[in-house]
């Protein structure tokens, strides 16, 4: 989660420090700032600590003192979203009944032995009544008239262990015409209590949507609304119900922020028998779900990268670590090019960790780590790039994953505790270079969705179809080439819970039935021996039915290999060229992003050569061979690709802005993090006569002929300043 209790805390410190005063100075207008190509947000007004130069700063809170927030960071340059919490937050008001004259604390969630589930305090999680939309419609209706471009609704979130209260039972009635049953009971009102969860989060969600589209309608403004929210995989995996694919699909939502970040990705998981921490491939499993959430329908994804985590107990070489893992998870995923490149960045560049340790052993931000984060923050201005190239395993392939991944991690049986029924499938490929993708059942009806994909693994373990039509869709999907591997064994009990598959005419026993029953398998001339899958052609593609159950595979030192084997085969089937490697590579234009991957293949490393540049070294120093070792993340920009006479910023460890280039000199405006060392790498294949930055700064520049770079090193300050470059 976003934890975050200092947030209307920070904010009163920074304008007793002075940082909120009024008429700063300016950084000038960014050209390129229309796009808002990366954000991120804050709970405070601006602040040294905080002054990252993105396009966007994301204020957080619909509190009163929302608008004079917003403005310290509108006087700075900065668009201006808000994002605000929508399971909970500081919202007495409609608990007590101040808004609306109705005591609401039986809204409350609340677990099964009475306990009502809070964020702190009497700051608890809710089960949304028919009013709570409208209730934060009045906070959003502040952030609106502060002239706030987008909304951000944070979070819907239902925990799984909840649905006690009175007021989850008072909409279970009202909903299904019918007695409450305690989710506990059978895995049918567990089912049951899910897909309530999951409906009253897009019920209030809609009432904020439709409040923003009535007053862009009554304006003429257009106030985009986002949900921040975490993938698919994570709440499945965490026990947490969210409305997640079926936002997309309401009007007046404009997408999502892919909230993926260490504390999310390290949740360990099962390979090989396994059980550990596997924060890249996690991660990059979490983004891909997310960029599949809105691929084809029209939305965007922003992604999260946290240079730290919520959890306070780690050290610096922790976070960077992992910062560095889920960074390039995020980056191998060529489709989105929208970054928030920190939650809080006050809590990073001003906060000293681990918290486990005294507080005098602890240590602020090293200066070569906040030198690195602002390298890659202003990098990923620059990902909107048309050459894209995979050097990797095959690609085409996923794996589907359902919102109903959320209905079955419950009592009284809730599932996999390591969600193996997903991982057991995704991890075997990936581990093999293979960018296998996480693709969202429930949007395989929309328009050439599935037009990329050649092989799609399912199961119903651990989750279900919605609805019926995706099983044409599927259907459709095969006859025109397709492969459709399906891992099932029909054991799980949810089976039997009342859905449509066994309802309303319907006489399945399992929603695979019905799936089989659209793909003509019946009729068709299938091998029934249990010595290895079954198989038949369904129009110009072919079904394989794997009678397995993923969490057995997960949990087997060699269960990986029926799923690579079974992959291999529909792969080559399709007409695909099977390639297995030890490394992930991707090219988005001059940039190279490369992990390298444990638990693999066999084999030599990958080496490139060349001249990179590695934006994770703070020195930005030339490397002419890049190994990718088991392990190894490598964000780089390739030199041989720079092309021009003119001399060019490569890379830039603070915000630095061109205002005026001429044959014989180069004016920039420069603003970083306050306290932090700059770098500024040029290419130029005449050296610089002078270098000065006004005013009266003291600077250290070097030139190297032979590679026609210029580096340029000074302290950041959080006021924009002028770097002259004379040749």
């Amino acid at each position: 989660m976003r934890r975050l209790q200092f947030i209307l805390a920070f904010a009163l410190v920074a304008v007793e420090l002075g940082w909120a005063a009024p008429n700063p100075p300016a950084f000038p207008p960014d050209p390129n700032q229309a796009l808002e190509r990366t954000c991120f947000q804050t709970g405070g007004a601006w602040s040294p600590f905080g002054n990252l130069r993105s396009d966007v700063a994301i204020v957080y809170g619909i509190d009163p003192q929302l608008p004079n927030r917003i403005q310290t960071w509108r006087d700075r340059g900065y668009r201006i979203h808000v994002m605000t919490g929508v399971s909970w937050g500081s919202y007495q008001d409609y608990l007590y009944g101040r808004f609306d004259g109705i005591n609401h604390e039986d809204e409350a969630q609340t677990e099964r032995n009475g306990k009502k589930i809070s964020h702190g305090g009497d700051v608890y999680y809710m089960s949304p009544g028919t009013n709570f939309g409208k209730f934060l419609c009045v906070g959003v209706q502040r952030a609106l008239d502060a002239g706030a471009e987008a909304i951000h609704l944070e979070e819907p979130e239902f925990w799984v262990r909840g649905g006690y209260s009175e007021g989850f039972q008072r909409e279970w009635r009202a909903y299904y015409g019918e007695d409450w049953q305690p989710p506990h009971g059978s895995v049918d009102a567990q089912w049951r209590a899910s897909k309530l969860k999951y409906f009253l989060y897009r019920r209030a969600l809609q009432q904020v949507f439709d409040y923003v589209q009535d007053y862009n309608r009554r304006t003429g403004r257009h106030v985009r609304c986002y949900v921040p929210t975490h993938s698919l995989l994570n709440y499945a995996h965490w026990r947490i119900v969210s409305p997640e694919s079926s936002l997309a699909r309401l009007n007046g939502c404009d997408g999502y922020i892919a909230q993926v970040w260490t504390g999310t990705s390290r949740t360990p998981n099962l390979f090989r028998g396994q059980l550990r921490e596997r924060t890249f491939e996690t991660a990059f499993l979490e983004y891909g779900a997310m960029q599949n959430l809105v691929r084809a329908t029209g939305r965007t994804v922003w992604y999260l990268n946290d240079p730290i985590e919520d959890n306070p107990n780690h050290d610096w070489n922790d976070y960077q670590r992992n910062w560095e893992s889920t960074l390039v998870a995020s980056l191998l995923q060529p489709d989105v090019w929208q970054y928030e490149v920190a939650p809080w960045p006050e809590r990073i560049f001003r906060g000293r960790y681990p918290h486990s340790v005294p507080e005098d052993q602890r240590r602020p931000i090293p200066p070569p780590y906040a030198t690195e984060l602002q390298v890659v923050f202003n990098a990923l201005n620059d990902m909107k790039q048309a050459r894209v190239e995979w050097d990797c395993g095959t690609t085409g392939i996923g794996v589907m994953i359902s919102d109903s991944l959320m209905f079955q991690r419950g009592d009284p049986q809730p599932g996999d505790p390591h969600l193996s029924e997903i991982y057991g499938l995704a991890m075997p490929l990936l581990k093999r270079g293979i960018p296998v993708a996480p693709v969202q059942l429930e949007n395989v009806t929309v328009p050439r969705y599935l037009q990329d994909f050649r092989v799609l693994w399912l199961t119903y373990h651990g989750m279900k179809p919605l609805s019926a039509d995706v099983h044409t869709a599927l259907a459709d999907w095969v006859k025109q080439g397709g492969r459709l591997i399906v891992c099932d064994d029909d054991t799980d009990p949810y089976n039997a819970v009342r859905d449509w598959w066994n309802s309303d005419g319907n006489h399945y026993a399992t929603p695979r039935e019905h799936l089989f029953a659209q793909l003509d398998f019946k009729s068709a001339n299938a091998a029934t021996n249990n010595a290895g899958p079954i198989n038949w052609s369904h129009g110009q593609g072919e079904v394989y039915w794997l009678k397995e159950n993923p969490v057995r595979l997960a949990k087997d030192a060699k269960g990986d290999e029926p799923v690579l084997q079974l992959t291999e085969r529909a792969a080559k089937s399709a007409g695909l060229k099977w390639r297995e490697t030890n490394y992930l590579q991707l090219r988005r234009g001059p940039y190279i992003i490369a992990a390298g991957l444990d638990e693999s293949i066999a084999g030599e490393p990958k080496q490139l050569r060349g001249r990179f540049v590695n934006l994770f070294d703070p020195e930005l120093q030339v490397q002419t061979t890049i190994t990718v070792r088991p392990g190894s993340r490598f964000f780089l920009r390739e030199l041989e690709a720079e092309s021009g006479a003119q001399p060019k910023l490569l890379a830039s460890g603070c915000k630095a802005l061109l205002q005026q280039q001429t044959d014989d000199a180069m004016r920039f405006a420069v603003e970083g993090v306050g306290n932090t060392p700059a770098i500024l790498l040029l290419s130029t294949s005449k050296a610089p006569k002078s270098v000065r930055l006004d005013p009266g700064a003291v600077l250290d520049f070097s030139y190297a002929a032979k590679e026609g770079l210029l580096w340029i090193r000074f302290a950041n300050l959080p006021s924009p300043r002028e770097l002259t470059i004379q040749f």
